[in-house]
Parts: structure tokens; sequence; C-alpha cells
């Protein structure tokens, strides 16, 4: 029997919780299933409404006293719209699901599934990921984080269903267009001949910016042609951060080693011209999509070894791994991998494929068991 599946987030613009969304909205169409996405709205909603999903565009994770004032609403449309599931993917769009949730009939509301994308900070706020019936971890790296930071939600609860790529979207053998090599090696003729090490993040401090400059000095140093690409843009609030940034790499007399590239809508193209891509995050990823989709390209990645990127790597590219902050370490890798490149592992665990029908699995199973 078709479900009806409505998914709640703050907004439909670029990220992991994003694009995990805007992937199981298409799985579910493809499955005969209606999807619903209620957010704030943004750039990927084309995408959703084209795929065959509906969107309602409400603020619903506005961090503010009169995001409250959906919470009669959301129950409205639950009930009217005959919602069979409810899967909240953020803390306040799901504080104010729950309570439309759990104020409705016993025997006929959703089911209230939460899937806890990343490590939150640990207090009242962040327990409402908890409520769900069903709790959806996306790497083991999080279920030990629910485990260890609380300890009381039942273990039949929680279900780790890893995050995953499309082979075929990311194929080993992909090359970039002529069109797009054209236009990139005018854009930047300064790589040519160059050894490319590619650092794909938001510009924050706990992504590893600062260690990534150490890394390009330290191999320019050797007289290794290495040239590094920093592939993100800086939130409104670390403005300070990244012009910080750009003052290290003229300390460091890198202003002809280290391009900033913005944020990217050719992620794969970049990457897979790329020799080299690195995970340098100070703290523990929920998981290494980025390495991910690099490993499935083809493209060696260095990453620092804890989170959801060790949990990647270990499956396909343990090699590449090192301790976290261990820079010299992190150098010796790619010394290692210019001079010999190696290989990689193909493994069908972190498919996107996998992923979809994990979850609307879980759906299906859910609603039986309510039944």
């Amino acid at each position: 029997m078709p479900l009806t599946v409505v998914q709640i987030l703050p907004a439909m613009e670029v990220g992991g919780v994003e694009r995990g969304t805007l992937e199981i909205a298409e799985g579910l169409v493809s499955s005969g299933h209606r999807s619903i996405v209620i957010s704030q709205g943004g750039r990927l909603v084309e995408k959703l409404l084209s795929q065959g999903s509906e969107h309602i565009e409400w603020p619903i994770g506005k961090k503010s006293f009169f995001t409250l004032r959906y919470i009669k609403p959301l129950r409205k449309l639950l009930i009217d719209e005959s919602v069979d599931i409810l899967h909240v993917r953020s803390r306040l769009p799901a504080w104010v699901s729950y309570l439309a949730w759990k104020e409705m009939d016993n025997n006929s509301r959703p089911r209230f599934i939460t899937t806890v994308h990343g490590p939150y900070s640990v207090n009242a706020y962040s327990k409402i990921m908890m409520r769900g019936e069903k709790i959806i971890a996306v790497s083991n790296f999080i279920k030990n984080y629910i485990n260890l930071n609380y300890n009381q939600t039942p273990q039949e609860k929680i279900t780790v269903i890893n995050r995953g790529v499309d082979p075929d979207e990311f194929p080993r053998a992909f090359r970039p267009d002529k069109n797009w090599q054209k236009k990139w090696d005018e854009e930047y003729c300064v790589l040519k001949n160059k050894f490319i090490l590619t650092l794909p993040a938001r510009i924050t401090r706990w992504k590893g910016h600062e260690d990534f400059l150490k890394i390009i000095y330290e191999l320019k140093l050797t007289g290794l042609p290495i040239h590094g690409l920093i592939a993100g843009a800086p939130h409104p609030r670390r403005i300070n951060f990244f012009k910080q940034l750009n003052e290290q790499v003229k300390t460091l007399g890198l202003e002809n080693d280290i391009n900033f590239i913005g944020q990217r809508d050719d992620m794969k193209e970049v990457m897979s011209i790329s020799n080299i891509v690195l995970s340098l995050a100070k703290e523990p990823e929920a998981f290494g999509r980025t390495a991910l989709e690099a490993l499935s390209l083809g493209i060696p990645v260095v990453a620092y070894d804890h989170g959801g990127a060790s949990e990647v790597l270990n499956e396909m590219f343990s090699s590449g791994l090192v301790k976290p902050n261990d820079i010299k370490s992190a150098i010796e890798k790619i010394k290692t991998f210019y001079n010999a490149k190696p290989k990689i592992i193909e493994s069908a665990l972190f498919t996107r494929q996998s992923m979809i029908e994990k979850t609307i699995k879980l759906y299906e199973q859910s609603t039986k068991i309510a039944g």
C-alpha cells in the first residue's frame, strides 16, 4: 500500500541533511509513495518538485518563539493528508513536530521517526531527537554518540543507515566534459602540471583549513609541484576567520600555491581532476560524504581517523587514514601517494540505493508494526 511520508527540515539549501532528504524523496516517488517535504525553501526545491515530490514552505527551522505557531497547522496537515510517516531531521523542527504529533490520536497518528545527522550538543534541547519511535543514525559513530550520551534510549529503536552515493553518478571512469575542462583550464591555468590537493569544506575553524595550509607549505619546501584548492564558502559569521586564512596564505608565501574556489555546484568535476582529496576536520564528523564521493571517483583521500570519515575509509581505503591532527603523517601519506597512486576498493556498503531501500523498508516496517 502506498505511504504518505512527510520529511521536515529547516531548509532545502546545500548540505548533507538536504541531500539526504532529496534522495529519500526521489526514492519514495520512484517506489509509488507520496512524498511531502516541509522547509523554508531553498535552491533544491526546484529539483525536489521536478522529481514528483510536494513542498510546503514554512520557516519551521527559524529559531523564534513564533515558530511554535506551526504546531496546529502541522497537526491539521497530518490529519487531513492521512500521513503515515512523519520524519524529522533537525532539532527545532523536531520539537514543533513532536508537539503536534503527541496530541493526535494514538491509533491514527503517523509513525514518528527522527534522523540524528550529527553529534549535537548534549542537552534537553537535543534530546528531542531521541523521542522518535524509530531513530536513524547516519553512521556507527552517531550510534555510539547516542549510546554514550543518551544511554536510556532502547537499542531496538536505533537503526544505522549509512549515507551513500550513486556509483553511476560518481563513476571511476568519470572525466569532465571538454567545455568544463576548457573553462577550468582558462580560469586556473596555474594548475598546469601541478599535483592538486583539494580540501572540500565549508570555511569554518574546525574543518581543518589551517592544517591544510601547513601541509601545502611543508610539501612546497620539499620541492614537490603541489597546489592546493579550498572548495567551500565562509559562513556569514565566519568572515573574520576567512580573512585570517587569507593572511596566513600571505604570511606563508603561498599566494601562488593556494586557490579559494568558493562554494561549487561542480564538485564532482573538481574532485575528479584532483590528485588527492583531504578530510581534516578537527572534530569527528557524522559521515564522510565528501570522502566517499572522492573514493567512488577513484581519487585517493587522506583523512583524519575519526568519525564517519574513518568508517568510510576503513571500508574502502584504510591506507589513507592518519591520526587526527597529525600533520606530519598526513604529509608522509601524500608524498607516498605522489610517488605511486594507490588502489581503492569498490564497495556496495555506502551506496545511495542501499540508503534509500533501507529507509523505505524502515518506513514500511514501522507502519506494519503500528497496524
